[in-house]
């Protein structure tokens, strides 16, 4: 965590106002107002800074949040930018190191186990997928970049919540208590980074997640395998939990890493 500096920031350039009344206008306006040194923002701050009265700005968060375009804590009822943004911002997605280093990667995956793979990262507690090399097999599971999982039986939020110091994880439990039971019966199951959700969320769906982590040692994404479940025996899904570990640990070289510390605690 970085120290605080007594000195008085300087402040930032306001927003400019929605022109006219373009549902479009407004809604860009909203989302200018967001930045580095300001990623959460209430209702009241936005209004003022964009000119409009907070119901109208209240409406169009409903609305942007309904798109995955922002979201809202649920303790604070601030809002902040979504990863939903990156579903419509694909030129975007290709200037994240994590995946360029990670396609090569997951296409060889795919090549080896003839299933779909992906690269997801997390946005506070969801995961969501970013990248993916479908299977060629006529029937397979795939999904559209942007997806998101945020429950604890998805394989790759249980590598997340696993990894995260005790205080963290609990702050998901107060927000979803419901969660608590199912995530200590299946991280049973869990070892060493990886994840296996065997029907728990998609009865006909197998998904194995690994954890990758960059050169310092931390969490910063996970590979994903999604298989038809009737194509999974025991002996396939030992098989297809260690291709996905390998594909992880490669993934993990390429971004400086060891994979040894797979393990490690995030930030």
């Amino acid at each position: 965590m970085s120290a605080m500096n007594s000195a008085e920031p300087p402040k930032e350039p306001m927003a400019k106002a929605p022109r006219g009344t373009s549902p479009v206008a407004t809604a860009m306006a909203v989302l200018r107002c967001f930045s580095p040194e300001r990623p959460v923002l209430g209702v009241v701050e936005i209004a003022e800074e964009i000119g409009l009265h907070k119901s109208s700005v209240s409406r169009m968060m409903s609305t942007l949040e309904a798109e995955d375009l922002v979201e809202q804590d649920p303790l604070s009822k601030k809002f902040r930018l979504g990863l939903g943004l990156l579903s419509v911002a694909g030129a975007l997605l290709a200037n994240l190191d994590v995946r360029r280093a990670a396609l090569p990667v997951l296409t060889e995956l795919t090549e080896r186990t003839g299933e779909t793979s992906s690269l997801v990262i997390w946005d506070d507690f969801a995961a969501v997928i970013v990248e993916q090399v479908p299977s060629a097999n006529p029937i397979k599971h795939a999904t559209e970049l942007g997806t998101r999982y945020s429950r604890v039986e998805d394989a790759s939020v249980r590598v997340r919540l696993t990894a995260l110091p005790e205080d963290e994880r609990e702050r998901f439990f107060t927000a979803t208590p419901s969660s608590r039971a199912a995530y200590r019966r299946l991280t049973a199951n869990d070892a060493d980074g990886i994840a296996v959700n065997d029907g728990d969320t998609t009865p006909d769906e197998v998904g194995i997640a690994a954890a990758v982590h960059d050169h310092r040692g931390r969490l910063i994404a996970a590979i994903l395998l999604a298989v038809p479940r009737y194509r999974v025996d025991q002996e396939r899904l030992s098989h297809l939990v260690g291709d996905c570990r390998a594909a992880a640990d490669d993934l993990t070289r390429a971004l400086g890493g060891p994979p040894a510390q797979r393990v490690k605690l995030v930030d």
